[in-house]
């Protein structure tokens, strides 16, 4: 498949399936100025300012929603069918300065990075031959680019329809993610997690109400999410006020199907049973999954990769030099890892191999008492 029938197939769907009425914006957010200083049209940085005031206003919403008491759409959506009023002075669980930094994590360049990396996209940058030779799609601040650019296309695409600027942001940001509590898990991450383990990445595809592939019209093969009102009159409200999201995970594993008054919710629902699916087959995979074969020369990364998907703290190194008789440098270097009360200590005249030392003995500790 091209390069260009993979943008065309997989660019919409990670960014929640939204139709652009005009393609051409979608094209331009991936268009950096090193292209078109060299052949001419218009390129993303417009829209990157566009995007960032957008997105602003998108995070705070979801903020308010989140730890306010301000009517959510499905409020709103029941307003609408019963004739009732909302009447409510608003309060929040979070004072300005925590929301403040709150809002700060979910759109700060590193977050805006590393959603761009999970979504797979950076790739699709249209980028001049410079840019291109030194590889400036891996850079976080072209990427935190992109991010707001493609929310600026958006919001001139949809003519400022913050309903669909929201949606857009919340399935590309998963701000559920990056703020989940303990007690809170966040099954978006675990499930393409899993996949990323297996190669592959999820496949989401959404349904809005009024299109004629319903909550009714069950597709074969497909996991449902239970609904104790099937049939009611509460059916018929849920039925014209919600989103369904269907996400498939391998070819081996039926489909699911989750419900939601936003696409972000449908597809936390989605994922959930998806990875109760898994859990309920014995099919999760366990910490010693994430690594082929510990090597030597691999464990100071093989551990962080440990840490980054949580399994783990992310390991402690400690260096004391010394010196023999004859003027020779020792490094003493020892490891630990929060939560294991075992640790490792090698002494070497190398740093660099006294550290690769202690992390394949740390290594291989936590994998055999995990």
């Amino acid at each position: 498949m091209e390069k260009k029938d993979l943008f065309d197939k997989l660019v919409p769907q990670q960014i929640g399936n939204y139709k652009f009425n005009n393609e051409a914006l979608l094209k331009q957010a991936f268009t950096r100025r090193s292209y078109t200083e060299e052949n001419g049209g218009e390129n993303n940085e417009v829209l990157e300012f566009i995007g960032d005031k957008a997105l602003d206003i998108a995070v705070v919403r979801y903020l308010v929603c989140k730890y306010g008491n301000a009517p959510t759409k499905e409020d709103l959506n029941k307003m609408r069918w019963t004739g009732k009023q909302y009447d409510y002075e608003f309060a929040s669980s979070k004072d300005e300065g925590e929301l403040t930094i709150l809002k700060q994590r979910l759109v700060q360049k590193d977050t805006l990075a590393r959603r761009v990396d999970e979504l797979s996209i950076a790739d699709y940058l249209i980028m001049g031959k410079g840019d291109n030779k030194n590889h400036r799609e891996q850079d976080k601040s072209v990427k935190e680019d992109l991010f707001e650019a493609i929310i600026g296309a958006v919001a001139l695409d949809s003519n400022w329809d913050f309903e669909k600027i929201q949606e857009v942001v919340e399935v590309m940001l998963n701000p559920d993610s990056i703020l989940a509590t303990d007690i809170e898990i966040d099954y978006v991450s675990l499930i393409y997690e899993w996949d990323e383990s297996h190669g592959m990445e999820p496949w989401f595809q959404y349904e809005d109400y009024g299109e004629t592939s319903t909550w009714y019209n069950h597709r074969e093969n497909t996991i449902y999410q239970s609904c104790n009102v099937l049939g009611s009159e509460e059916q018929r409200y849920l039925s014209n006020t919600t989103r369904t999201c269907f996400v498939k995970i391998a070819n081996d594993i039926p489909a699911f199907a989750g419900l939601g008054y936003s696409k972000n919710e449908a597809r936390r629902n989605a994922c959930k049973l998806a990875y109760e699916y898994l859990e309920s087959h014995n099919m999760l995979f366990t910490i010693k999954d994430e690594i082929d074969e510990p090597t030597l020369e691999m464990a100071i990364n093989q551990l962080e990769i440990l840490a980054r998907r949580n399994h783990i703290a992310m390991p402690e190194y400690e260096y004391r030099e010394e010196h023999d008789d004859d003027g020779n440098p020792i490094w003493f270097v020892t490891c630990k890892v929060e939560g294991f009360d075992f640790f490792a200590s090698v002494d070497s005249s190398s740093k660099k191999q006294a550290k690769k030392q202690v992390a394949f003995d740390m290594l291989n500790y936590i994998l055999e008492n995990y």
